[in-house]
């Protein structure tokens, strides 16, 4: 009995040392929040153009009449509609009628000799009208392409008549279709850029002046582009797409579009920036946009100036961000 009451007591103070006490535990300190992965990108300072794209055509604005210079009979053409002329190229030729009338003589009369004698004056007749023919070469007179003729080879024609219409390339312009609501930003000598099926890159012009012939059908107007810079004589007709540029904005400070959240109901407009790794919301002021980004024209906003773009939905006001490009 004397041994057990020792075991007992050593045991009941065993079991109250191996219970700690809560009020003596120091107390944990908070752990930090972990860093929200994004995306970023910088603001930039660049040149933005606000541009009017409007689609269109090729078309010659001067065309050239080749007439006949005398009454006669068109012995030859060696163009068709679409071949491309210079100046001074022969097309065709034209023998006047007095001359084709005594050709024609000449040989009646060999065909219907019934001597030696008479067989021997059709060919004198002959040889004369050969030597007397008055033959005339159909010339082009403008450097351009063939539009249209309205004689074929073999045809009689009179004096003044129209054989041929040349497009004059000189007066080959670009005419874009733009629409009405954009007519208020056109101005004449503003740069062009034009898109041609079948060139490498874009052929530069100026804006001449807006066109009458407003199109109800969609509501588009033409606006003449002179181009500059062609090689040759471009072909009539041939589609394409111009750019005009309308405003310049030199030294804009831009982030990307992904980076702007907007705000349907205030109408207001805000980004997300990094600052010593945690994440600040600021209202902005958005200007023109373009290729490159989107113009922020209030607060100053600093070159270089890390932009959330990936990430900032829902992200908290001063949260720490994990950034990545």
């Amino acid at each position: 009995m004397r041994r057990i009451f020792p075991l007992l007591l050593a045991a009941v103070l065993s079991s109250c040392r191996a219970k700690p006490d809560p009020a003596a535990e120091p107390p944990t300190s908070a752990k930090s929040p972990e860093a929200i992965p994004v995306r970023v990108a910088t603001a930039l300072r660049t040149t933005l153009y606000e541009v009017v794209t409007g689609p269109g055509r090729t078309a010659a604005l001067a065309q050239q009449k080749v007439r006949a210079p005398f009454s006669g009979t068109l012995t030859e053409l060696a163009v068709a509609d679409g071949d491309r002329v210079v100046r001074g190229a022969a097309l065709g030729t034209i023998v006047s009628r007095d001359s084709e009338a005594a050709l024609s003589g000449a040989h009646d009369m060999i065909r219907e000799a019934k001597t030696a004698s008479e067989k021997l004056d059709g060919e004198r007749a002959l040889a004369l009208a050969e030597r007397a023919l008055v033959r005339a070469p159909i010339t082009a007179p403008v450097d351009g392409t063939i539009l249209s003729h309205a004689a074929a080879r073999g045809d009689r024609v009179s004096e003044d008549q129209e054989i041929l219409t040349v497009a004059d390339a000189s007066s080959i312009v670009f005419l874009a279709d733009v629409a009405q609501s954009d007519l208020t930003r056109i101005r004449p000598g503003q740069s062009v850029e034009v898109s041609l099926a079948g060139h490498s890159g874009p052929v530069r012009g100026t804006v001449h002046d807006v066109l009458p012939g407003a199109n109800s059908a969609d509501f588009t107007v033409p606006v003449r582009v002179d181009l500059r810079g062609l090689q040759g004589v471009p072909p009539l007709g041939l589609f394409g797409t111009a750019r005009i540029t309308v405003r310049e904005r030199p030294n804009a400070v831009v982030v990307p579009e992904a980076a702007l959240i907007r705000d349907d109901l205030t109408g207001s407009t805000r980004i997300a920036i990094v600052q010593d790794g945690r994440a600040h919301w600021i209202d902005v002021t958005v200007g023109l946009r373009a290729t490159p980004g989107t113009e922020i024209t209030a607060p100053p906003l600093p070159p270089g100036q890390a932009v959330v773009i990936s990430g900032q939905v829902g992200l908290p006001e001063g949260a720490a961000v994990a950034a990545q490009p």
